[in-house]
């Protein structure tokens, strides 16, 4: 079992920057595959970013260029730096884990565990 708690959401004006952080336990997350995902209200979960366990990271084209995924395994710590940041990137984020399946980006289908989510609000 992993267990994951994100931090860092809240409200900025647009054009604004913030810092997600996702803290697991149970087991090194070191291993495993790492992604952000977001919902706005009345839609569904999309992928924003995955770090890959052996290395490596994928954007979704609405994020590309203005967030950065990255990990920290000693502190199995996976961040989300995000800038830029505009009305339609409102929703809550959650991090989720998948386990296996290195470079196949998926959906929220394919993760196996889940923090409980972020709320980010970008105000025009």
């Amino acid at each position: 079992q992993v267990q994951l708690v994100e931090s860092g959401g809240g409200s900025v004006r647009a054009g604004g920057s913030l810092r997600l952080s996702c803290v697991g336990s149970g087991r090194p997350v070191s291993s495993y595959n790492m992604a952000w995902f977001r919902q706005a209200p009345g839609k569904e979960r999309e992928l924003a970013a995955v770090s890959w366990a052996p290395g490596g990271t994928y954007y979704a084209d609405s994020v590309k260029g203005r967030f950065t995924v990255s990990r920290d395994n000693a502190k199995n710590t996976l961040y989300l730096q995000m800038t830029s940041l505009k009305p339609e990137d409102t929703g809550v984020y959650y991090c989720a884990v998948k386990i296996g399946y290195n470079y196949v980006i998926a959906g929220p289908h394919a993760y196996d565990y889940w923090g409980q989510g972020t709320q980010v609000t970008v105000s025009s």
